[in-house]
């Protein structure tokens, strides 16, 4: 078999897992698609997943109780897996609501190449940014188990990035990103 670090060497770069969290509204999907594309531009090989394109093929017949939010970590996770071990850079972009369902997709992942990267933004300007009314519908009691609102969620004691989001530009944000984790991916 090819390893990983050959297949970093033919595309110059480390692969690792970027794992954004973060409550929904936070800007995590906003910020990895911006960190993408900077990558992208930059020769980076990249590949995002969110839960627009998981939850609709991978993951489509999970719900949302805790057990199946548990399992579409563990799937991520094991497909994120595959492909660091290709030499991808995958950028995550899940709530990931609980520390025992991101330490689970690390010991997945392999310590060494998961990235924890908090996007922390306050749930009232989450609440703000809630174009789908998910936090609305959730207040009202039409939507139930909506994390921050009737379902936990529990901030990353030790993320190795933590981005803060109030009162900063999507860009200021994705360059913070990229300044952190340029040297953890870059070969040279």
């Amino acid at each position: 078999m090819i390893s990983k670090s050959q297949k970093e060497n033919l595309l110059n770069q480390r692969a690792k897992v970027l794992w954004f969290t973060g409550l929904s509204g936070s800007g995590k999907s906003t910020i990895a698609l911006g960190l993408e594309e900077k990558l992208f531009n930059l020769g980076y090989i990249t590949k995002v997943l969110d839960g627009d394109n998981v939850r609709t093929g991978v993951n489509n017949n999970l719900g949302f109780s805790l057990s199946d939010r548990k399992e579409n970590i563990r799937r991520i996770a094991e497909v994120s897996k595959l492909f660091c071990q290709a030499g991808i850079i995958c950028i995550n972009s899940f709530i990931s609501p609980t520390i025992e369902t991101r330490t689970l997709a690390k010991a997945i992942i392999a310590n060494k190449n998961f990235i924890e990267i908090f996007i922390d933004t306050p749930l009232k300007i989450c609440e703000k940014r809630d174009v789908k009314g998910l936090y609305k519908k959730a207040r009202s009691g039409e939507l139930k188990g909506f994390t921050g609102i009737d379902s936990p969620y529990e901030i990353p004691m030790q993320p190795d990035l933590h981005i803060r989001t109030e009162n900063r530009s999507v860009q200021e944000c994705v360059d913070e990103c990229y300044r952190e984790i340029i040297s953890i991916i870059s070969l040279t």
